[in-house]
């Protein structure tokens, strides 16, 4: 888990180190206090108590400036050995402190240095992941559980970068430091930690052992509650329509109920690390009062000891507290971590082609294409596919709901994979081509219209972000598009807001044809694309799209019979096959499907004209 941790450090390898070794330096000071503190006690006691030196005493002479050695049982304490020792020690214990103090803000400053850029690489390896993912690696995640991943998640694995490079470098070397100085000053008492020590970490261990499922089955939850909240913004509209505000704020409700029950359950087990780690700690301090008590009674040890022991105490046992604690939060972010690598080790369904060729003419062969989006034989969507499409064509393709139609399309520039058979464009094998030069060829104004927040002519330059103003104009003119965004007052730099929700769904269909018509592609894709348009408007865009790009390979997908029959020819698909192909004036001879559309077309058309 350090190893996945540390990848996001990239860049930040200097504050990350230079963090680990500020901590080290300001955990050594903060040792050696007690130390100090200790010398000054048991000097004073021994001045107090008129007794001779029970240990060597190492201290500053203020009258001559020399550092004076005082053996053992060699002098009393007199009042210019006190205030040296005291001034000396206490000078001693203020440099510690104030350089500690210095070296722990230094090391918390780096380490958020460190930290915001380890979250800023995680979210951007995420996304560059996200963008390379094929329609299937989209549906596989989910788009709710991606956005919970790119947000909640990298700031758990944030947090525990942040712990690795400060809080899990100070804990444990305070617990060395911390030891090693107990033994030194008073090995008779310091047994007591390693019956401490253990104890401690036992219980966090199988406290941390039972938590990691736990949180990891919360943050299922945490995405079935965003994609509650992402799927009613998107259809605000709808619910408002349905009027079913009540019945989306009571699954909502349960939504973050199942959270709630889920967070609940894994704080219970956290909620005893105080109890017990307190317990074994205050244990811990009683038996060394105890100990040092009779020690002090008996002569053994000064007062001053017992003080630097206790503080050596709370040190350690404050530090296997950290440790057990660092260790439950590493668990708990375990299951964020392994949550993101889960999407940045998925390899994409799709393998970009190693040739360098780009669309040339625009023909299209589909050879007897199999698909399935489960990559199963026995379901197939689509079956034994046999189609070719010359360069400059137009094609239409026409058949009832869920028969595949979009489906058919997508294959093209490699949104899905088949599952058998092969596609070519221009006699080459679309999983040959570089992605990039592939979808470069071929523009796809698909069923649902998506604008971006920006300008209309922010969004229509995704098409060709080199356009000019006649160039956009152009485009705009043949997807009947001009008119309408000449009306508003700001023209072109009108702002559309998030989505688009300042233009109607024609006029989305629209700007998207428009955007598609400025990357000149040679293919184009329109898929059920003029559904919010009146069949004037649409005879008019495809008029535009004829005359704008003469030579381009134009497919369409509609359910009206009025998009597609001036089209070269027609495909009918009918359950995931091809049912016929022919020109309008043959299918509506040979074809029932065809010639059953058609009648329940006209008829309705028939009876609308009575109407008015």
């Amino acid at each position: 888990m350090i190893r996945k941790l540390l990848k996001g450090a990239k860049g930040y390898a200097v504050p990350s180190i230079f963090t680990v070794v500020l901590v080290m330096l300001e955990t050594a000071l903060e040792v050696f206090l007690p130390l100090f503190m200790s010398s000054i006690l048991n000097t004073m006691q021994l001045f107090a108590s008129g007794e001779a030196l029970t240990s060597n005493l190492i201290y500053l002479d203020f009258s001559t400036g020399e550092i004076v050695t005082k053996l053992a049982g060699t002098a009393f304490v007199d009042s210019a050995i006190l205030l040296n020792t005291v001034y000396t020690y206490g000078i001693l214990m203020i440099i510690s402190a104030i350089l500690s103090l210095t070296f722990g803000a230094l090391a918390g400053h780096l380490c958020a240095v460190a930290g915001a850029g380890f979250s800023k690489n995680m979210r951007g390896y995420l996304f560059e992941k996200i963008q390379s993912f094929s329609f299937a690696n989209v549906d596989k995640f989910s788009t709710a559980s991606l956005v919970t991943r790119s947000t909640t998640d990298v700031n758990y694995a944030q947090q525990s970068f942040m712990m690795i490079i400060r809080t899990v470098v100070r804990a444990p070397a305070m617990l060395i430091f911390s030891t090693i100085m107990a033994f030194i000053n008073q090995p008779d008492m310091a047994w007591v930690f390693i019956v401490a020590i253990p104890a401690l970490g036992l219980v966090m261990g199988l406290l941390a052992t039972r938590v990691h499922p736990l949180f990891k089955s919360m943050f299922k939850k945490y995405d079935a509650m965003n994609a509650s909240v992402q799927e009613d913004l998107v259809a605000i509209r709808v619910v408002k329509a349905f009027v079913r505000e009540d019945y989306e704020e009571h699954k909502y409700r349960q939504a973050t109920e199942d959270v709630r029950q889920a967070q609940l359950k894994a704080e219970k087990l956290m909620i005893l690390m105080n109890p017990l780690t307190s317990s074994i700690m205050y244990g811990t301090i009683v038996a060394l009062l105890l100990i040092g008590g009779a020690d002090i009674a008996n002569g053994k040890i000064q007062s001053g000891t017992l003080t630097a022991m206790m503080s050596y105490c709370t040190q350690i046992l404050m530090s296997v507290m950290m440790i057990c604690f660092i260790a439950v939060q590493l668990v708990m972010s375990r299951a964020s971590i392994d949550r993101i690598y889960e999407v940045l080790e998925t390899e994409s369904d799709i393998k970009d082609g190693q040739n360098d060729k780009t669309v040339g003419s625009g023909s299209i062969d589909f050879v007897n294409v199999d698909f399935s989006y489960s990559n199963n034989g026995e379901n197939l969507t689509l079956e034994n596919i046999d189609l070719h499409i010359a360069s400059g064509e137009t094609v239409g393709i026409i058949g009832g709901t869920g028969v595949g139609k979009s489906s058919l399309v997508q294959l093209i520039p490699r949104f899905y994979d088949v599952y058998d058979g092969q596609i070519l464009v221009d006699g080459t094998d679309v999983r040959d081509y570089s992605l990039f030069n592939l979808r470069e060829g071929v523009s796809m104004v698909l069923q649902k219209n998506v604008l971006f927040s920006g300008t209309i002519r922010e969004n229509l330059l995704w098409g060709n972000e080199n356009a000019t103003q006649e160039e956009i104009e152009a485009a705009c003119k043949a997807a009947c598009a001009h008119d309408f965004i000449t009306s508003f007052p700001d023209g072109y730099e009108t702002d559309l807001g998030q989505g688009g929700v300042n233009v109607s769904g024609g006029q989305k269909q629209r700007l998207c044809i428009a955007r598609a018509l400025l990357k000149k592609p040679k293919i184009m894709i329109l898929d059920d694309s003029t559904s919010a348009v009146d069949t004037a408007t649409d005879a008019q865009i495809r008029k535009g799209l004829k005359e704008l790009s003469k030579d381009m390979t134009t497919i369409i997908i509609a359910q009206r019979i009025s998009s597609v029959e001036n089209c070269d020819k027609i495909v009918v698909l009918d359950n995931g096959k091809i049912n016929a192909i022919g020109t309008h004036e043959k299918l509506l001879k040979t074809n029932s499907i065809y010639q059953e559309v058609y009648n329940s077309q006209q008829k309705g058309t028939v009876e609308q004209g009575g109407d008015n």
